[in-house]
């Protein structure tokens, strides 16, 4: 379960240097993009499990009318949303920390992911809402079981359930924005691997023309030195 802390990751972060590429090595985020596509799809798959029956429990004006059916079902939905909000509790602020110090200042006027770069602004106050409404979590189960030993047991469930049910308009959202979070990380991860590869290419090119010597015309022969003590020719009598 996550801890319900984040790093903070203000929308107003400096923008980094312009062309200066991250290496391959140093991108340790790369290590939570699947986790955070795996939440989404969670989160959408709780989603769409409910719409699926939701409708069953309603009147054709959409009011419920098997409200104990209609409780549940949503009881269900948040339940199983909330274990994913607590994903990206766990990695999306490394991943955007990420992103954003690796995506240079153009990626964001134009090219493949700069929709996408933009539209990551609101998703950080997503991710703070949540994490404090899991500090909030925590703190209430703390004062169970230090003030009223045995408790937890009694009314852990219900504030459980609320706190899923406040929780769901954050998997919402995290839902919407989430994808563009995991296609900026995956195209500037593959950018840095591309960058890295030409880089190691271009030094092995460089080594090899290195280690085979200059090539060209070959210099010409220095004239053969004139034989020693050789006799001087004289007048003819």
């Amino acid at each position: 379960m996550s801890g319900g802390t984040i790093k903070s990751v203000s929308p107003s972060s400096p923008a980094p240097a312009e062309n200066q590429p991250a290496a391959t090595e140093d991108l340790a985020w790369r290590r939570h993009i699947p986790a955070l596509a795996s939440a989404v799809a969670g989160i959408r798959q709780a989603s769409d499990a409910w719409d699926a029956v939701s409708d069953s429990f309603c009147d054709t004006d959409g009011w419920p009318v098997d409200e104990h059916g209609y409780e549940n079902g949503k009881v269900k939905r948040d339940a199983e949303a909330w274990q994913h909000v607590e994903v990206f509790l766990d990695h999306g602020p490394e991943v955007l920390a990420g992103v954003r110090a690796t995506a240079q200042v153009a990626d964001y006027v134009e090219g493949p992911i700069s929709e996408d770069l933009r539209s990551l602004r609101g998703i950080d106050r997503t991710l703070e809402h949540a994490a404090k409404l899991q500090r909030e979590w925590d703190q209430i189960m703390a004062l169970m079981d230090a003030s009223l030993p045995g408790s937890r047991k009694l009314y852990e469930s219900q504030a459980q359930e609320e706190r899923n049910a406040d929780g769901w308009h954050y998997a919402d959202e995290l839902a919407i924005r989430g994808p563009a979070l995991g296609r900026a990380a995956d195209y500037l991860v593959r950018r840095a691997d591309a960058e890295q590869s030409a880089h190691a290419e271009r030094a092995r090119v460089a080594l090899a023309r290195s280690a085979s010597g200059p090539r060209g015309t070959l210099p010409a022969s220095p004239p053969a030195p004139s034989a020693p003590n050789a006799p001087v020719p004289g007048r003819s009598r």
